[in-house]
């Protein structure tokens, strides 16, 4: 590392702020300036934004347009992300801009990648009781290692050879990842739309009518539904839409209410085995409740389905059911067609479509999706530790580089270990 500085990034970088302007002037919001904030950080290079903004908006805010090709960190929301700007891009306040004072001493894709090698660490420094970020005073103190600009170019070169490699495996993994879930989905669909001979279709209300089905339940609603205030740290089970998760009821993360209250409640007491499906805000979640307890209680925003007759309806079934395609097309179109919040009452899940074969065939359903789910989440599971092998990877490379063991080879050694780790 000879030849190597050490330098405050703030006598080597000015550090640009941005801002939003007011929202009470809609008209801001109509211009041509593209203007980002952290939800365009969505790739390392910012080529659009969901909003553009207007010339008078810059003057009369405390954004900044930043030159195209510059490097902008998030300090506040999304803490630690870091892109290039394709484009002219004004930028609001929860992102700063770190612009080479003489680009002869630092070439921006250099600062670029020294930023991402250490964004761990500026997570990390993060601070805030609601909110974790960083302060100017911080950024300015980072101390960046700066070689000779030829030995940043040949960083940067071999770099982008190495991560152009890294990104092949890990787009190839992610669209194998895809691939395993469509599978399961495809198979689920094709089953619930082709429907063979001896099939049944009905609405809930008239399952309930036959006594295949209990008349569907939710939580309690008004004054006695019980509040944050009455959670406790064991007892009755308090089941939500974000307990049901991936066709289970986390009932060990979930919030508890005493026995006591519980007793007091009229309603929402989901038994074992019953199918929970979530029908406010979050709409279309199921799972099958499986408890060693006499009850779990469920909030407003599930409603339990109980089948009395066994002999025509199965739970593993009516669960799989609830995920497909066609049943959620179903309750997000009633849900999205009432109040502003996605939301669909017990009234309206009786008008609800169920479509069934004999029980024998449901059984049989259900033992192929129990089979192809779990294939599924082994092929997700091997996929997603690929992929944290390969961050891991270009994490590694990162720390090389700034560290002065980059060498040549690097980028040939890091092609042929990305292929390994992705086939």
């Amino acid at each position: 590392m000879k030849m190597w500085e050490t330098k405050n990034l703030g006598d080597v970088c000015y550090l640009v702020g941005g801002g939003t302007p007011s929202k009470s002037n809609k008209e801001f919001y109509t211009g041509d300036i593209f203007w980002a904030t952290v939800r365009d950080m969505k790739n390392e290079i910012i080529s659009q934004t969901e909003c553009k903004i207007t010339e008078e908006a810059v003057k009369n805010s405390s954004t900044n347009v930043i030159p195209k090709g510059n490097v902008v960190i998030a300090t506040r929301v999304g803490l630690g992300k870091v892109c290039l700007l394709a484009q002219d891009t004004a930028i609001n306040q929860d992102l700063r801009s770190i612009i080479p004072k003489d680009t002869n001493k630092i070439k921006v894709k250099y600062l670029f990648y020294w930023l991402k090698s250490i964004s761990h660490l500026i997570v990390k420094a993060g601070t805030g009781a609601t909110v974790q970020g960083v302060k100017v005073p911080f950024l300015q103190s980072l101390q960046i290692p700066l070689p000779p600009l030829p030995e940043q170019k040949r960083i940067v070169a071999i770099l982008d050879e190495a991560f152009e490699g890294i990104d092949a495996a890990i787009a190839n993994t992610e669209k194998n990842l895809a691939n395993a879930r469509e599978l399961f989905e495809s198979y689920l669909n094709g089953v619930f739309t082709r429907k063979g001979e001896g099939w049944v279709e009905s609405t809930v209300e008239n399952l309930v009518k036959e006594k295949i089905l209990e008349k569907p339940l939710d939580g309690n609603h008004g004054e006695i539904h019980p509040k944050k205030a009455d959670f406790v740290k064991m007892g009755v089970p308090f089941i939500m839409a974000s307990d049901l998760v991936n066709g289970t009821v986390n009932q060990t993360n979930c919030n508890f209410i005493s026995e006591k209250q519980a007793g007091c409640l009229r309603k929402g007491f989901a038994k074992n085995g019953d199918v929970l499906l979530s029908h406010k805000g979050t709409i279309g979640r199921s799972a099958i409740l499986e408890t060693g307890g006499d009850y779990v209680v469920l909030t407003p925003q599930v409603t339990y389905y109980r089948i009395l007759n066994k002999k025509h309806l199965y739970n593993r079934y009516l669960y799989y059911f609830f995920r497909g395609s066609e049943f959620q097309q179903q309750i997000t179109k009633i849900a999205s067609s009432g109040s502003t919040r996605a939301y669909i009452g017990i009234t309206k899940q009786l008008e609800l479509k169920i479509a069934y074969p004999p029980i024998d065939t449901q059984k049989h359903y259900a033992e192929n999706f129990d089979s192809l789910i779990l294939e599924t989440q082994r092929l997700e599971s091997i996929y997603q530790r690929k992929l944290e092998a390969l961050k891991e990877l270009k994490q590694s490379i990162l720390e090389k580089a700034f560290t002065g063991e980059l060498t040549g080879d690097v980028a040939k050694e890091v092609a042929e270990t990305s292929k390994e780790i992705a086939a």
